[in-house]
């Protein structure tokens, strides 16, 4: 079900920058102004009254202080690096948690190529060394007021945005890093870039987090779509320069023309031996969103007792009372509720650390609920008919559902809780109700925290459930997501029940078999994953990010339904290890698990410590929302009379 590699934390840059091109010896470059140099630049950017205007415009700007030019280079210049991008260097796909995108190795690696080499990309050199040459350094230094630059340390690539590419929030804060910059390269060059093609740059207001750290709010406040030859930057600011890339929604393959081509990277302080350099000072500040991650607290809720004198511990070794499948029969395929299944669920989970149960809600509460969501998307405007562009950020609230943030973290929608001022409504059975919202808040407030499911799992996974977190969440096409995180000091049970509509195909012929598509052809993303710990390594180019494969997804989807229930691998860094050892060792990847979503399936998964888990961003190909009732237990091991 699940494949365990031992890999790095982020994916490696190309192992080949320049197309058909060995690497020589290094030779250490530092860029220089030349006459030549200079007037690759658009008239008049370097002049000291565009200086001053856009250091105006960047105090001015909101919701943090960015530059916009709107031409930096000569044109023919510019069409000529683009042809050299695209006909001598060599793109990589790259997917993680937070991004997903086409991109070169680091153009400071071109210092490792012979003149020979160079050759074939005068105009790129050209481009680079204008970029970071003492005189554009000290443009940016007056614009930004961020100190000094080095021009020693270059750090850009060059980035292709097709169909599905996207890029999540985050503040840019790894390092030395103290400016950023986009330079903007779409195609085809003659065409104006249209905002319904998705691409843009989304900056984010802040405010104050519960523990007083600014942290991002949900929505961006300003959008910046991409437009030839225009330059963008901004100073980097932890908890301030918040940022991500909206997905880009045409150019499938590069069948069209259509991508967001762009130079990207950073400005770097000066580095020891150049003017400027400063050794760093022990200071408090404000983590990256990077630090962040990394420090994430599950808020849980203590179970409530009714004090009966019939109350127990719910041990693994008890049978489920007749009040509890009584109460679980409304919610539950009564399969899943007989002993013998009960105990062959647990022989598998504690074998294999995790478990996949279909048709797991009654006949009558799932067939209630997969049209009424599917309704509710049509609805709210993310269903099919929106032909795969990016809803508004307002999609879904303000109904039954809010933002969830932050969304250097996290966003998705979480449901309202009730109104104090509203009636209490009881309809029976709950399937009748005919708000999909409710139903969802039914299995979030009475299935999932309950006494009676507490002693079902601890039956099923031979834990004790002690203290639980449970949430109905919805994440909305082409918005939502979760970032990898783990729990640092003890395992974790999670349970998830997923509820996202199967994909409809045209039911016109009956006798035509349609090709796997969407949720379970990965090509919506929305997939929930496992990653195997790994250490802090310093890569720029990621963030707490992982590398995962279709194929690992596509994998985990061919489990049968015939038994009502599927095991999957163990969520344990000690087996991953061992397991790791099993497989090809050229196919290094670091998943341990990857479930698709699906409708009316629970997974139960044991998460040991520094295992990170996170929801992958739902593209806006998707034909409507993913849904779950996710739920969190923090559990313990039950001691054996005579074990110490």
């Amino acid at each position: 079900m699940a494949r365990t590699h031992s890999r790095p934390s982020s994916p490696e840059l190309s192992a080949s920058l320049i197309k058909r091109i060995k690497i020589s010896h290094p030779t250490l470059h530092v860029a220089t102004a030349t006459d030549e140099t200079l007037a690759a630049f658009a008239s008049d950017v370097l002049e000291s009254s565009n200086v001053a205007k856009l250091h105006k415009f960047y105090l001015e700007s909101q919701p943090f202080h960015y530059a916009l030019v709107g031409k930096l280079f000569q044109d023919d210049l510019l069409k000529r690096v683009k042809d050299e991008c695209l006909g001598e260097l060599s793109f990589t796909e790259k997917e993680t948690d937070i991004y997903k995108v086409n991109q070169t190795g680091d153009l400071a690696s071109l210092n490792y190529l012979d003149s020979s080499q160079l050759s074939l990309l005068p105009n790129l050199l050209k481009l680079r060394d204008a970029l970071y040459s003492h005189q554009f350094r000290a443009f940016l230094q007056s614009v930004t007021g961020c100190g000094p630059l080095s021009g020693f340390k270059q750090d850009m690539s060059v980035n292709s945005y097709t169909k599905g590419c996207h890029l999540l929030n985050h503040d840019d804060v790894i390092g030395t890093r103290r400016v950023s910059y986009i330079l903007y390269m779409p195609l085809p060059n003659y065409q104006l870039w249209q905002r319904d093609w998705g691409g843009a740059l989304e900056l984010y207001p802040t405010k104050p987090g519960p523990d007083g750290v600014p942290e991002p709010e949900c929505v961006p406040s300003k959008s910046v779509a991409p437009s030839w030859n225009q330059f963008i930057f901004f100073e980097v600011q932890p908890g301030r320069s918040f940022h991500s890339v909206e997905e880009v929604v045409v150019g499938s393959g590069g069948e069209d023309g259509r991508e967001r081509l762009s130079i990207s990277g950073w400005f770097h302080a000066a580095q020891e031996g150049e003017e400027g350099f400063e050794l760093p000072v022990d200071e408090i500040e404000l983590k990256s969103s990077r630090e962040q991650l990394a420090h994430t607290q599950t808020a849980f809720k203590s179970y409530q007792s009714s004090e009966s004198p019939t109350d127990r511990l719910p041990l693994p070794d008890i049978e489920l009372s007749e009040e509890d499948v009584t109460f679980l029969s409304e919610f539950i395929n009564p399969a899943y509720l007989q002993t013998r299944t009960m105990q062959s669920l647990a022989s598998r989970f504690v074998e294999e650390s995790s478990l996949e149960l279909h048709s797991f809600l009654t006949n009558s509460i799932a067939e209630a609920l997969e049209p009424r969501l599917r309704d509710l998307d049509a609805y709210d405007g993310l269903g099919p008919d929106r032909n795969g562009k990016v809803p508004p950020h307002c999609s879904g609230p303000p109904s039954a559902w809010t933002l969830k943030g932050p969304p250097h973290k996290w966003r998705y929608c979480t449901l309202l809780p009730p109104s104090p001022s509203a009636p209490a409504v009881s309809i029976t059975p709950i399937s009748a109700h005919p708000n999909p919202s409710e139903i969802l808040r039914k299995l979030q407030d009475e299935l999932f925290p309950s006494q009676a499911f507490r002693a079902w799992l601890a039956i099923v996974s031979r834990l004790l459930p002690i203290r639980h977190f449970v949430e109905a969440r919805r994440f909305r096409p082409g918005l939502d997501y979760t970032l990898a995180t783990s729990e640092e000091k003890e395992a974790r049970l999670d349970v998830v029940l997923g509820l996202t509509p199967e994909v409809k195909d045209d039911e016109s012929d009956e006798h035509e078999t349609y090709p796997q598509r969407g949720w379970s052809a990965a090509e919506w993303g929305g997939w929930e994953c496992y990653m195997a710990p790994h250490n802090e390594e310093d890569d720029p180019a990621v963030y707490r990010a992982g590398t995962y494969k279709k194929s690992d997804v596509l994998g985990h989807n061919t489990t049968k339904v015939a038994d009502h229930y599927s095991s999957g691998s163990s969520v344990n860094a000690e087996n991953h290890s061992e397991a790791a050892m099993e497989v090809d060792e050229a196919e290094e990847d670091s998943t341990l698990l990857t479930v698709q979503p699906g409708f009316n399936r629970l997974l139960l998964v044991l998460r040991d410590e520094r295992v990170m888990r996170f929801v992958k961003y739902v593209s806006a190909a998707a034909e409507g929302s993913r849904w779950d009732v996710c739920a969190e237990y923090e559990v313990g091991m039950v001691q054996e009379e005579g074990d110490e």
